[in-house]
């Protein structure tokens, strides 16, 4: 089975590196369990002016540069350059666990499997954040919604679906998850959300930000009325917290 990750990236020099160590790490302990196993990483650089591209390179990966500033059309340009037949997403500030692609992978070997998500686990500095982001995730766990930082599926489906929804500047991961449900029902398949393991993405925002900033912006009304407009959408686009 081969892997192609695509790690969509702007100005991630802080976070980017360890991030790749981990991937690479999850890696390698696939190519232990399966020798015949491929994985490929490519770096998607969105523009930045910092030294993400050069550490990508440094680690091996491969780069491709996608100029719009919208998450949707980053991960469709790094899929563009997969060679894999299964795609796994992962974010530029997320630590996924060692046996995370393991997991993908023997999820996969079903071919009634479509794709899926990992699981997240924030872990916030503020105990008010703490609290908060616990919620959500049972409020997606009810839902039926699966974030980005960690999402899978089969090429031949992501081309199917037509990728990533590049009109949606928010929600296009919970808007893919929900389109590989919807095609897996129609086929009798299986969509695969594995909460074994978790992966931990970056609470800098949650932690930077005034508490009512993080509820704002995370509110689904509020998501649901502006995703489609890049103007609220700053703080993941432009300004991200360091």
């Amino acid at each position: 089975m081969r892997l192609s990750i695509v790690i969509p990236a702007y100005n991630e020099e802080a976070y980017l590196l360890a991030t790749l160590q981990r991937v690479k790490e999850a890696g390698r302990q696939l190519l232990r369990a399966r020798p015949s196993a491929q994985v490929q990483i490519i770096v998607v650089d969105n523009q930045s002016s910092d030294r993400t591209a050069r550490i990508a390179r440094r680690q091996g990966c491969r780069v491709v540069v996608e100029t719009r500033h919208n998450i949707g059309q980053v991960r469709n340009t790094g899929a563009t350059a997969a060679i894999g037949e299964v795609l796994v997403f992962v974010d530029a500030d997320t630590l996924v666990p060692p046996d995370v692609f393991t997991l993908i992978a023997d999820r996969m070997d079903d071919p009634r499997c479509l794709g899926g998500a990992v699981d997240v686990s924030y872990r916030p500095a503020k105990k008010i954040m703490h609290w908060y982001l616990a919620a959500w995730r049972l409020v997606a766990r009810l839902g039926n919604m699966a974030q980005g930082a960690t999402q899978f599926c089969r090429t031949s489906v992501f081309q199917e679906l037509g990728g990533y929804d590049t009109s949606l500047f928010m929600g296009e991961d919970v808007e893919f998850y929900w389109k590989m449900k919807y095609l897996a029902k129609k086929r009798s398949g299986t969509v695969c959300f594995i909460d074994a393991v978790s992966v931990v993405p970056s609470t800098r925002r949650f932690d930077q930000w005034p508490a009512w900033k993080t509820f704002l912006l995370t509110n689904p009304l509020f998501i649901g009325l502006f995703r489609k407009t890049p103007r609220p959408w700053g703080g993941w686009y432009l300004a991200r917290p360091k």
